[in-house]
């Protein structure tokens, strides 16, 4: 399964509905991203290789649309400042997980290993 990796509380905030604009230097390889497992996770991964094997899967969502991120979406992307050169990726399709699922978080979007105990949790969730 797909996944990206969020710092807390910001995985949080998109399980909760709050967060609508993820913010990143990059762009995906390709959108619209359909049922991509957001991970929140307490370390800032820099390193390519670095991994936090306590990430905790929040949330499945859809990116519909990826732009330059403009100064006027602050609130969308709870920034309290604003920076050029950056992408907004658009969160639709909000379905949030409940409970501790544990998922290893990387960097980028990754392929995520996931548990018996997540994937029928996901399955469940309305397509």
């Amino acid at each position: 399964m797909l996944a990206l990796s969020i710092v807390a509380p910001n995985g949080s905030r998109i399980a909760a509905g709050n967060k609508t604009l993820e913010i990143r230097s990059w762009q995906p390889p390709r959108w619209p991203l359909r049922d991509l497992l957001i991970v929140e996770n307490r370390i800032l991964l820099t390193g390519d290789d670095q991994v936090d094997r306590d990430g905790i899967a929040v949330a499945l969502v859809d990116v519909e649309d990826v732009h330059a991120w403009q100064p006027d979406e602050l609130d969308a992307a709870c920034w309290d400042h604003w920076q050029p050169d950056l992408w907004a990726w658009e969160i639709t399709r909000v379905r949030p997980l409940y409970g501790t699922l544990v998922v290893a978080a990387r960097r980028k979007i990754y392929e995520a290993q996931v548990s018996d105990a997540l994937r029928d949790c996901v399955e469940s969730l309305p397509r």
